[in-house]
């Protein structure tokens, strides 16, 4: 029994207690967002009666406000006012705009409850990605993120299914935000208790100062360029494959379409593979630069794509292509993750990591601007666009390799010459 310990433990990334801590909030935080991920337009187009239309733009002035709280975030993060306490200040937003969204009866209250919730979220990724890379010592970084997004993938995952689970029992769709409140204010007591402040400003870099000097940062800009696509194809998995897979795959020789249970247990299976491979992924990575780690993503993307443009056009095999195409995605996603974050730290100063994380996560607001308009213009069209609209977003991976490229050869420079 010790030895099997010993073994279990050596597996697991060996870093800073608050890491694990802050880690275990956050899958308790996403458990409760999980709840409400999927079945907050079914509550609102059926239970509280408003239009399809207005569901949709509730929802998507989230991204307005997180806009918003993005940069408000970074500067705070970077202020006095520091990390650990403007992931506070989230956790407190984010509660009561789930408790608005509970007793949300009319549209007004809904977009007031979807302003505060982007603006939440907007303020928690910028702080909290700073906490996990202060805390971590850089060889360590990549397990760190990976880590954290582990247990963000794995909670959210659980709370779909605990919601399903409660929606399917009671019905009580309001109890869902409800329960996603007290989740964001779980997140509250164990940062406060457990969590202590990482950084102390002298304040040279506070404000719009320290956002004008990440801008002028020529290697930063390059970055987002590739990052705006990495995270416009991320959002094609949960914008467009579901939608996909059910008008224009056939899952039966007889032509019938992917049924929602199969959909489900292939999103299922997406996940699954995350969660196991997360962890090795980002520690094999370790040995590489960033930049190659990026480059493999990229080169997975590319070929996961393909084989989705692959189940679209098979006339047979279509459930095992499908299982095929969301297995390589995962892998894409999951060597994504921990490098995209470490190579903003790797390139930020420690005074200004907000900013510069905070920069990186609107790259994720334009990704998720564009991305979802782009895939269902394609599936607005005839067939032969859906499917090759596949084998388009395979061709763009060229373009985020030839830029990652010029990235690697920029970071060497500066690396020799940091003053360029």
């Amino acid at each position: 029994m010790k030895l099997h310990r010993s073994k279990l433990t050596s597996w697991l990334p060996h870093l800073n207690y608050q890491i694990w801590i802050l880690a275990i909030g956050r899958l308790l935080s996403q458990m409760g967002s999980g709840f409400t991920l999927f079945y907050a337009p079914i509550f609102f187009v059926n239970q509280v009666g408003l239009s399809a239309t207005l569901v949709g733009l509730g929802l998507g002035s989230q991204s307005i406000s997180g806009v918003i709280g993005r940069f408000l975030g970074g500067s705070l993060s970077d202020g006095k006012f520091g990390r650990k306490r403007t992931v506070l200040l989230s956790a407190v937003i984010s509660a009561i705009a789930a408790f608005v969204m509970a007793f949300t009866a009319n549209f007004p209250v809904f977009v007031l409850g979807n302003l505060l919730m982007g603006l939440g979220i907007g303020l928690f990724w910028p702080s909290a990605e700073a906490l996990v890379a202060d805390l971590a010592a850089p060889e360590d970084r990549n397990e760190a993120f990976a880590l954290n997004r582990l247990c963000d993938s794995l909670g959210l995952g659980i709370g779909v299914v605990l919601g399903g689970l409660v929606i399917s029992t009671t019905g009580a769709y309001r109890s869902l935000f409800i329960i996603d409140g007290l989740s964001f204010l779980l997140l509250f007591v164990v940062v406060l208790w457990a969590v202590r402040e990482t950084f102390e400003t002298t304040g040279e870099h506070s404000g719009l100062k320290g956002w004008k000097l990440a801008l002028r940062d020529r290697t930063l800009l390059i970055y987002c360029v590739v990052n705006v696509l990495f995270t416009t194809y991320i959002v094609q998995i949960s914008s467009t494959l579901p939608l996909y897979f059910t008008n224009f795959v056939s899952g039966t020789p007889d032509g019938k379409r992917f049924t929602p249970v199969v959909i489900s247990a292939l999103f299922t299976w997406h996940l699954i593979v995350a969660v196991i491979f997360q962890i090795p992924a980002a520690r094999s990575l370790n040995r590489f630069r960033r930049t190659r780690g990026l480059m493999l993503s990229a080169g997975l993307w590319g070929l996961g794509f393909t084989v989705v443009w692959l189940t679209g056009i098979s006339s047979t095999g279509s459930i095992a292509w499908a299982a095929l195409a969301l297995g390589i995605l995962s892998m894409a996603t999951v060597t994504y993750m921990p490098a995209a974050s470490s190579i903003v730290v790797d390139m930020a100063p420690e005074s200004l990591r907000g900013v510069y994380l905070a920069v990186n996560s609107q790259c994720w607001a334009i990704g998720y601007f564009i991305g979802p308009p782009i895939g269902g213009w394609a599936l607005d069209q005839t067939p032969f666009i859906a499917h090759t609209f596949w084998l388009g977003l395979a061709a763009t991976v060229g373009l985020s390799i030839l830029i990652l490229q010029l990235l690697e050869r920029r970071m060497k420079l500066k690396d020799a010459f940091p003053s360029i």
